[in-house]
């Protein structure tokens, strides 16, 4: 962020930002909360639904946004694959906001970005292969992380090390204990880390959390959550190795996991279906269907955890041959305080219960509530569909909005860190009982397994890293 306007001061707006947690100067109305933060859905792509408040609302609030914002916001882009290009899409558009750098090791994905960035603002952003020398410049108030799922924490923790807020692909983790590495992190650095589950910020999500924690559904003791993969995207096949392309660094690509020789059903956007780097449809999908559950079911942003865990499955679609490590199908049940919960992953078909591809479902005394992408519907106890309330203003604003809104002011985002790894775990363990092959009794307050110790060594849990690369403990 530029300091120009503050010269007088003594404390520019980047220094402010990098060393107080505290509460920015000048944030205005928005701060204040007695303006509703903008609301116009831009950055989450397709999926964004029921957004928007009057033009007159929305000028006022840019308005206010542009008073309290006299400085730019300087980013750069850590992992510019497909999810990263999109992720720093959403942000540069908002006003203000500049990109000073792109980092990936794949030359072509940087390239790619940085053309982005300079049909946008006339001007190529620095290209940079390694996002330590990303982290080291004093120019940059914040980093997107969009890596693949094995690259996230080492990135986020050194930001935050750095004095940089950070945007942060979902999941936030490989495994449990990266996750708890993160949020000790940002905490100790007093730093703004939102995560990218952006169905926080839709309207129709907050809606139906409302209602599902106003009680009105009555006693729930069964919650559903589920995604249906595509049988296209989950066929890997079985390839043999090949050489390097040579626009890819492969050694930075695999950085801190396992070592294995390069195959292309394994790298970029396939990297998701292996345990070597992420966690599965449970972890690339739970964290978003997952999260609403757990949201509707707590009283807050400190979500309530599960006791224990079952999770069964297997490549049932694909089959044993698939070099997929992940399973294509995969059953959960969760045992909370007094309710319980059923996470399901399958290839082909209909959700639960003949559901979308995708959703989660409250089963209550007094009724049903279904919320997906396309919206939620209420249903009485005899299974049939009710008029739902109207959404209650002010409306909240989209996700970027939230995350920038949050720099200025040093308040928690909705996707803050910490509850998104209390979300990411939750499918962590799905994935560790599975590994584990029974199921896991769950100390919340230790993260620890207690009924099986040996549980903890499987890669869901933690994981050795491969030299030079260490997680930083504490």
């Amino acid at each position: 962020m530029s300091s120009e306007g503050h010269e007088s001061s003594g404390l520019t707006r980047r220094e402010m930002l990098r060393h107080t947690g505290g509460a920015a100067a000048g944030v205005g109305l928005l701060a204040a909360g007695l303006l509703p933060r903008p609301a116009s859905g831009a950055g989450l792509g397709s999926a964004a639904h029921e957004y928007g408040v009057t033009p007159a609302a929305e000028t006022a609030i840019q308005d206010a946004a542009a008073t309290s914002a006299n400085e730019k916001v300087v980013i750069a882009l850590i992992g510019a694959g497909g999810q990263g290009r999109s992720n720093m899409r959403g942000l540069m558009n908002k006003p203000g906001v500049e990109v000073a750098a792109v980092c990936d090791p794949d030359k072509t994905h940087m390239a790619q970005a940085a053309k982005m960035v300079q049909d946008k603002f006339g001007k190529r952003p620095d290209e940079i292969e390694d996002f330590r020398r990303v982290l080291e410049r004093k120019d940059i108030d914040a980093v997107i992380v969009a890596t693949p799922d094995h690259w996230h924490a080492l990135p986020t923790i050194y930001a935050c090390q750095a004095g940089k807020d950070v945007h942060c692909e979902k999941p936030i983790s490989h495994n449990i204990m990266e996750g708890r590495a993160m949020v000790n992190a940002a905490q100790r650095n007093k730093r703004v880390v939102q995560v990218n589950t952006w169905q926080r910020s839709g309207q129709h999500f907050i809606d139906a959390i409302n209602y599902v924690r106003s009680g009105k559904l009555g006693k729930i003791n069964v919650c559903r959550a589920w995604k249906v993969q595509d049988p296209k995207a989950a066929t890997m096949g079985n390839q043999t190795t090949k050489p390097v392309p040579p626009e890819l660094n492969y050694d930075l690509w695999v950085g801190p996991a396992a070592w294995e020789p390069y195959q292309e059903n394994r790298c970029h956007y396939n990297f998701r279906w292996y345990f070597n780097y992420a966690g599965g449809m449970t972890g690339d999908w739970g964290v978003h269907m997952i999260d609403v559950v757990l949201l509707g079911m707590s009283k807050d942003n400190n979500l309530v955890m599960p006791t224990r865990v079952a999770s069964y499955g297997g490549k049932l679609y694909t089959g044993a041959d698939d070099d997929r490590t992940a399973p294509d199908t995969q059953i959960a049940i969760y045992e909370f305080p007094g309710w319980m919960m059923q996470w399901e992953v399958h290839v082909g078909g209909q959700g639960l219960d003949g559901g979308r591809d995708h959703g989660a479902l409250f089963i209550g005394s007094e009724g049903r509530l279904l919320v997906d992408r396309s919206g939620w519907t209420l249903f009485d106890p005899k299974g049939q569909p009710v008029e739902k309330p109207k959404t209650e203003v002010p409306r909240v604003g989209d996700h970027n909005d939230d995350f920038l809104t949050c720099m200025k002011t040093r308040s928690q985002p909705r996707s803050d860190i910490a509850s998104m790894h209390q979300t990411t775990t939750v499918c962590h363990l799905a994935n560790l009982a599975y590994q584990q092959g029974g199921a896991i009794t769950w100390d919340p307050a230790r993260e620890v397994v207690t009924n099986d110790k040996k549980a903890m060594n499987h890669l869901s849990y933690q994981r050795p890293y491969r030299k030079p690369w260490s997680l930083p403990k504490g």
